[in-house]
């Protein structure tokens, strides 16, 4: 099987990798010269493309699978709207004009499309009901990616993405730390889903929930950390206002990942126990230069 990863960034080169493991061909699409020197390092195809250009796009190989995983520039609404809607139509319709176009078509979203539940359990039948710009942008570009989608269509909601390169362990370690919930997901989990949707052929046509075993409380997972960090637990976000926070704003949501174990996917990191335990062994060690 043939791949396009448009978008080929921090869940699209490991994507890429993955793929290339299973014996697939792989074509990472990136804006930049950089870009695409990251995608051939990674030992993939690159192309030199920009997802809301469609004459560009014609430098894309056909490919039995297309997958969108662009990421905005920033993180005002322009930016979301450019990659996440923009970027998606000018794609999909550019693919589906083709002489061959693609039998599948994965779209990555994000848990943000539910914005906060205070608390409450959410998964894939939970209604959307944007209350932000930036939430109604994220339903939108979901909208497109069933509507206009050549062949069978996915639709993955990432939780929070880390891993290699982003454990960010002093943002927990610092302090204060919020109370929310954190839905997370480690980077290779992120990218094994993907691969194994397009492997296995499974959530045609369906939105499938990708997030580890375990919603954690911001505290929680600051103090797990420190302790096996071997410094002080930082303080919350409550013991260092004056005021108390409402605990709407402390609470936000817990994504249930009932339906992607549903499919057979094994997570190699269930919960962030699993997922830190790397950047723990690896804390203090001075940085290579």
């Amino acid at each position: 099987m043939n791949v396009a990863i448009i978008g080929c960034g921090y869940v699209g080169l490991e994507l890429g990798r993955q793929l290339v493991r299973a014996g697939h061909d792989a074509v990472g699409v990136r804006r930049s010269a950089d870009g695409v020197r990251a995608v051939e390092n990674a030992g993939l195809t690159g192309v030199r493309a920009d997802a809301t250009d469609a004459d560009s796009l014609a430098a894309v190989p056909d490919a039995v699978a297309v997958v969108y995983a662009a990421s905005a520039d920033g993180r005002d609404s322009d930016a979301a709207r450019a990659a996440y809607v923009d970027g998606l139509r000018t794609t999909l319709e550019h693919f589906a004009g083709r002489d061959s176009p693609p039998e599948r078509t994965v779209y990555t979203s994000s848990t943000g499309v539910y914005g906060d539940r205070g608390g409450a359990w959410v998964d894939e039948s939970t209604p959307l009901e944007p209350t932000t710009e930036r939430q109604e942008i994220l339903a939108e570009a979901e909208r497109i990616a069933r509507d206009a989608s050549p062949g069978n269509w996915t639709i993955t909601r990432f939780a929070g993405l880390y891993g290699p390169d982003r454990y960010r362990l002093e943002r927990y370690l610092d302090g204060p730390v919020g109370e929310r919930y954190l839905n997370l997901i480690h980077r290779d989990d992120a990218a094994g889903a993907v691969r194994y949707v397009l492997d296995e052929g499974v959530a045609r046509n369906d939105t499938l929930l990708v997030a580890d075993d375990e919603p954690v409380r911001k505290p929680t997972l600051a103090g797990w950390l420190a302790e096996r960090c071997g410094v002080e637990r930082p303080s919350t976000e409550r013991e260092a206002e004056t005021e108390p926070t409402s605990e709407r704003t402390r609470a936000g949501k817990r994504c249930s990942n009932e339906k992607l174990r549903k499919t057979g996917y094994e997570l190699r990191y269930p919960t962030f126990r699993d997922g830190y335990r790397d950047a723990v062994s690896s804390y203090g060690e001075p940085t290579s230069v």
